[in-house]
């Protein structure tokens, strides 16, 4: 799997409430939260975001309450990655099981800035800066959550399996 996009930076300890605010979760629309992805970080994010463009953070990205609305508000905005210092346990999980592809390197984090262009190949972990020429690395995702992914998230992962052995 092989992502490329420019992209969008942001500090450290982006919470769940920064990337999408608790007032929007009176639904569970992607369409709806993609409207308000980042407001509260960024609030021109969601209107200048495009399809397939990456986020990149500091340490701590998805901390706070434990909603998996703020994944899917970030894929629903049409972000094809995210890569950060570290993230937050429960939105790490969250991200994989909806098909969001996350990226942990301090020194992609710390080298990316705001318009850099970037290529992530998934398969071995690496993570170029084409406006750089710098070469970071994330550990690269296993085969099955690299399925997992492009299948679009565990559910869709999950159908797909059943219905391969029903």
């Amino acid at each position: 799997m092989i992502i490329q996009g420019k992209c969008h930076t942001f500090g450290n300890d982006i919470d769940t409430d920064a990337i999408i605010p608790a007032r929007y979760l009176n639904t569970s629309d992607p369409e709806e939260l993609a409207r308000h992805c980042m407001e509260d970080a960024d609030p021109t994010f969601a209107g200048r975001v495009q399809k397939g463009e990456i986020i990149v953070a500091g340490k701590n990205f998805g901390c706070g309450s434990s909603r998996e609305h703020a994944p899917v508000a970030i894929k629903a905005a049409g972000v094809a990655a995210v890569i950060a210092a570290s993230f937050a346990r429960i939105f790490y999980r969250n991200a994989i099981n909806i098909g969001l592809p996350i990226f942990e390197s301090p020194a992609a984090a710390a080298g990316i800035t705001a318009g850099d262009e970037v290529k992530i190949d998934a398969e071995k972990g690496e993570i170029v800066n084409l406006t750089k020429g710098e070469t970071y690395q994330a550990a690269p995702f296993p085969p099955f959550m690299q399925e997992l992914i492009a299948a679009g998230g565990l559910m869709p992962y999950v159908a797909r399996k059943v219905k391969a052995h029903v």
